[in-house]
């Protein structure tokens, strides 16, 4: 975590932003994160140690962590966006029911990119794939 963290903070360093203690607090929270959190998670996680902070802050605050190309935002059906400091390749299952986001690793997928622009002809720039189902926690709750 130590490293990564110092690494983000190079690369901010590089891209010209200041570091402020908040904008260390929602970058620190979100690389120890496994959970994906919304934005209004981030504030309530740090509101104890920065009651000035708001949740349009944390927001901010996230929009420069993705133009700087450490966070990615993950927008998935109608809920709040979540936030991810990963940015290795990796694709995401969500429960259905309790909306969890959890990783896995797979071999990139892409062929699917190549196929997409030989039977298109688009430029391919990206492509995001998840998988839906039932986590263990609720499928559980479910089965008693």
């Amino acid at each position: 975590m130590a490293m990564e963290l110092d690494m983000a903070l190079d690369k901010l360093k590089s891209t010209g932003v200041r570091m402020t203690p908040q904008r260390y607090a929602i970058l620190s929270f979100l690389l120890q994160s496994m959970t994906h959190p919304t934005a209004d998670e981030i504030y309530r996680a740090l509101a104890d140690r920065f009651p000035s902070m708001s949740v349009a802050t944390v927001y901010n605050n996230l929009k420069v962590f993705i133009e700087a190309g450490l966070v990615r935002e993950l927008t998935y059906g109608d809920d709040s966006s979540r936030f991810d400091a990963d940015m290795s390749e990796h694709y995401h299952a969500i429960c259905e029911h309790c909306g969890t986001i959890a990783d896995f690793e797979f071999p990139p997928l892409t062929e699917i990119e190549v196929a997409a622009a030989t039977h298109t002809g688009f430029q391919v720039h990206g492509h995001r794939m998840e998988v839906y189902g039932i986590c263990s926690a609720c499928a559980k709750r479910v089965s008693h």
